[in-house]
C-alpha cells in the first residue's frame, strides 16, 4: 500500500440542510455525491485546505468548525484518509467550478444519493446524529 493520500471535506449546514455536490463527468468516482473539500496542499492545515477549496470549488467564503469524522478507503488509485469538518457558510454566492451538479440536501434525503465510498461513513454519521443538525440551524 502506498502512501495514504489526506483530503478534506465540509460538512456546510446551512438552514438545516447540507451541501452536496456531483462528481464531474470526467472524473474517476464520476456522478457520484460527496461532501465537497480536497485534498491538502503542502503546508496547509486541513482547515486552510477546506476554506481554499471552498472558494476555488463553489466561490464560497466558509468558517470551519468541529471535527466531525475520518474516513479511510482504498480505491484503486490509492488511499485516501477524509477529514470532515463542520462548517458554516459565512459569503458568498454558490457558483459550482469543478462539479457536475450540487444539491442542498436534509438528513433525511441523503439515502436518495449515490455517495462515494469514503463518504459513505460520513453520511451514515450525519444520519444518527440528523437531530443534531435539524434542531437549530448552524447559519
Amino acid at each position: 500500500m502506498g502512501a495514504v493520500i489526506e483530503v478534506v471535506a465540509a460538512i456546510l449546514i446551512n438552514n438545516y440542510k447540507v451541501l452536496i455536490a456531483q462528481r464531474a463527468q470526467e472524473d474517476l468516482l464520476a456522478g457520484c455525491w460527496e461532501f465537497p473539500g480536497g485534498k491538502i496542499e503542502e503546508g496547509e492545515s486541513p482547515e486552510q485546505s477546506l476554506i481554499r477549496e471552498m472558494q476555488e470549488e463553489f466561490c464560497i467564503d466558509i468558517e470551519v468548525g468541529e471535527f466531525f469524522e475520518s474516513s479511510t478507503f482504498q480505491y484503486k488509485k490509492g488511499t485516501i484518509r477524509l477529514l470532515a469538518y463542520i462548517c458554516r457558510l459565512t459569503g458568498g454566492v454558490i457558483r459550482s467550478t469543478v462539479h457536475h451538479d450540487y444539491a442542498w440536501a436534509s438528513i433525511d434525503e441523503l439515502d436518495q444519493y449515490v455517495f462515494a465510498p469514503a463518504d459513505r461513513p460520513l453520511v451514515e454519521k450525519l444520519k444518527g446524529q440528523g437531530d443534531r443538525f435539524t434542531s437549530h440551524p448552524l447559519t
